[in-house]
């Protein structure tokens, strides 16, 4: 894990996450997530761990709605950046943090975000280590909501919408390799290597971790893939459709693992 996490630091330390979610598939993901976590997230003032939370886009989304959040992030630089963002506001406390080692107490949090960190771990054990840390700092009943990459990401987004094959010629030979085993490479010096989970795998992953899954969905949906995507989101009528179609397919097993993102909401049982 040496050299990926070396690989992931510099990666993120260039400071690009900061406005990822700022486009229209940037808002696509960031409105869907917000309103599945909202499904099962207790009421404000609850507290809430934004466990690789990046930037803290979704610690500041939660404490505008009152909830108290404890972020971590293996970043420095994007704990700096939301303590710079949420100077003198109330609810947020952010820190460094790994999540596969968390220094929050047993049972202290009402619900886990964990929207990052599954997809950097690339080992299945270091995946359900993850999970167990985010069981353990979480109150008997409370969700975690797990964020994964989907296992054809690389095909339908990057070779089809992205045309990576035109920057980088090798990835048409290793698309079928990645579809097979989860594992995508860095396609660009300073990119890192990911996990692409199948639905199944996701599942799994968190039932071994002690947690009983409650609902497994595709976020975004088939808008992901459109050209005028930002345009799509920018108009009323065309943003309604884009969300309504991801709400009504999400669930639907030929369809869930078509767009980038599965989010699981695993609950940790009260007895």
């Amino acid at each position: 894990m040496e050299a990926d996490d070396a690989a992931l630091r510099a990666y993120y330390e260039r400071g690009m996450e900061r406005e990822r979610l700022s486009d229209g598939r940037g808002e696509l993901e960031f409105t869907r997530t917000t309103e599945i976590v909202l499904r099962r997230l207790p009421a404000a003032p609850a507290v809430v761990a934004d466990i690789g939370g990046g930037p803290g886009r979704y610690a500041r989304w939660l404490a505008s709605l009152g909830y108290r959040v404890e972020h971590r992030d293996l970043i420095p630089l994007h704990v700096e950046q939301l303590a710079a963002d949420t100077a003198g506001v109330p609810g947020i406390r952010t820190a460094v943090g790994d999540v596969r080692d968390l220094d929050l107490p047993d049972a202290s949090v009402d619900a886990v975000l964990l929207l990052g960190p599954l997809y950097h771990l690339t080992d299945r054990a270091e995946r359900v280590r993850a999970l167990r840390e985010c069981t353990r700092i979480l109150r008997p009943g409370g969700a975690v909501f797990a964020a994964a990459i989907t296992r054809w990401a690389a095909r339908i987004d990057g070779m089809l919408r992205e045309r990576l094959y035109l920057k980088y010629p090798a990835v048409p030979d290793l698309i079928d390799e990645i579809d097979r085993t989860g594992m995508l490479p860095p396609f660009q010096e300073g990119g890192f290597t990911a996990f692409c989970h199948r639905p199944g795998e996701l599942r799994e992953e968190l039932g071994d971790a002690g947690l009983e899954v409650a609902d497994l969905v595709s976020v975004e949906g088939p808008a992901f893939i459109l050209g005028d995507l930002d345009a799509r989101m920018a108009d009323p009528a065309d943003r309604s459709v884009a969300l309504e179609v991801a709400r009504a397919i999400e669930r639907i097993p030929e369809l869930i693992g078509f767009g980038p993102h599965l989010l699981a909401t695993g609950i940790r049982p009260a007895g």
